[in-house]
């Protein structure tokens, strides 16, 4: 007599994340996953220069253990591995500068400083190609848990969603690289799911950011606390009231057996998105849009003059913590539709400084700030997948000038180079770290599933240039191994 076994849907994630191995790992999902590693590092590291992040560091040093992290781009700062994650995870998102998946979350923030500041504090330290591993199998579980509502595929509306699959993500990373068993692996996502969520009303705030620290730091906790035996519910992703309690429409999977020929890594066919500017997703569409347009306008009259601009239209997706007509803080603009087009009209580029104070409060802003009017067409669904964005400048004359948007440059239909990849994160890292330490840490990231020892990242995110002068080993054409 033949006895089928039917497997319960948290445990076959259990099961598939201490299955999966390095043999898994496709051509398509290493490239892809290091340029997400890469960038995360470049906006992390341009992060540790904020306000935000230097609030959740003097916290954090408050603190104190045996075993100490890196805080990246910081050469004489260390702290636990918890707080190194929560710190590094804060950076990654103080400027909302980091990658976008589809359906929405930031996948990578969550995972790559939990993995990171657990790397330095174990006593064998794993390869590249472990810590590889570990990044996909978080990226991985996010993908399939975002899968589980169709909810989950348009702009959020409640809450923000690396705090809730980004938490389970950092578990399962960190579960891997910790070799936890299967059962081990369920209780860590159990144990995970009691520090998901975080309300969508602290978004265009100071506190948005801490929502990926705070996703990476606690997943990190949670393997932790899995493998000294602390149990949580085994059935967390198969109930309504587990994990379903963040979704209208939860219908959960199991997750295929690693040995299956079903099993297909989500990142293979679902590529994310890098952000040219340091600002909510949807806001790419906009700026893009409002510069074709101000094109448009250049070569009719010949220049951008304020005092002939009688209106300026958007036509954007319904999202109302991205309709923000006057923000006061840089926070605030990030999540502006009317700020980021406006920039964009008067300086036909948007920047990092846009979002500073002198930019941000210039009379000249304000007052095509009055200009705009922000309409919702019907059928511009609030996706990244699907939605589109036009701006239209009438002059005073008369004159109208539109352009419309359906995929900016960087979006997973339209990817970023890899030489601008790498541009940016050179432009980046290179604000916090020397030279040395920017071309090693690309050399690394390019050939990480060769290096024998994944804590020379930490090395290069911390050490002084005349220390990394001693350990760079140039290869050709670093830039280009991807």
């Amino acid at each position: 007599m033949n006895v089928l076994f039917f497997q319960g849907i948290t445990e076959s994630f259990g099961s598939a994340i201490h299955a999966l191995s390095t043999a898994h790992l496709t051509d398509g999902v290493i490239k892809r996953s290091k340029r997400m590693m890469l960038d995360t590092l470049g906006v992390g590291l341009l992060g540790t220069r904020t306000s935000v992040f230097n609030k959740v560091l003097q916290y954090s040093q408050s603190f104190t253990s045996e075993d100490r992290s890196t805080v990246w781009g910081k050469s004489n700062l260390v702290l636990p591995p918890c707080l190194a994650a929560f710190v590094n995870g804060v950076a990654v998102h103080s400027m909302d500068f980091d990658d976008t998946w589809h359906p929405a979350t930031h996948p990578s923030g969550a995972v790559l400083p939990a993995l990171l500041a657990l790397a330095e504090s174990l006593p064998r330290q794993p390869s590249g190609l472990d810590l590889l591993l570990a990044f996909n199998v978080g990226i991985e579980v996010q993908g399939r848990l975002l899968r589980f509502s169709r909810e989950a595929y348009n702009i959020p509306e409640r809450f923000h969603p690396p705090s809730v699959v980004g938490v389970m993500g950092s578990a399962a990373a960190s579960a891997k690289l910790l070799g936890l068993s299967p059962t081990q692996c369920l209780h860590a996502l159990a144990i995970a799911a009691s520090s998901a969520g975080a309300p969508l009303a602290n978004a265009a705030t100071q506190t948005k950011p801490l929502h990926i620290g705070n996703a990476t730091r606690r997943g990190l906790e949670a393997a932790q606390l899995a493998q000294m035996g602390l149990e949580g519910n085994p059935t967390i992703l198969d109930m309504d009231s587990g994990l379903g309690v963040y979704y209208k429409d939860y219908h959960p999977s199991a997750m295929e057996d690693s040995t299956s020929s079903e099993f297909k890594w989500i990142l293979e066919s679902q590529d994310v998105a890098f952000k040219r500017i340091p600002a909510h997703l949807a806001m790419h569409w906009v700026v893009d849009a409002a510069m074709a347009a101000r094109a448009k306008l250049e070569n009719r009259v010949g220049k951008f003059d304020l005092d002939q601009i009688k209106k300026v239209t958007l036509r954007v997706p319904p999202s109302k913590y991205i309709d923000c007509p006057f923000p006061s803080t840089e926070h605030q603009a990030r999540h502006s539709f009317q700020f980021n087009a406006c920039s964009a009209l008067l300086d036909n580029k948007v920047t990092v400084s846009s979002y500073g104070d002198d930019d941000r409060n210039r009379p000249a802003l304000r007052e095509l700030l009055a200009k705009v009017k922000v309409e919702t067409p019907e059928g511009n669904e609030p996706s990244f997948d699907k939605m589109y964005c036009e701006a239209e400048v009438e002059t005073e004359q008369g004159q109208r000038f539109w352009a419309r948007c359906n995929t900016f440059y960087g979006h997973w239909r339209k990817p970023l180079s890899q030489e601008d990849l790498v541009q940016k994160f050179r432009a980046h890292a290179s604000s916090v770290l020397s030279t040395e330490g920017v071309d090693g840490l690309i050399d690394i990231v390019a050939n990480i599933e060769q290096e024998k020892n994944s804590s020379l990242l930490g090395l290069y995110l911390r050490m002084t240039s005349s220390q990394i002068e001693q350990l760079y080993r140039p290869r050709k054409n670093a830039d280009c191994i991807f």
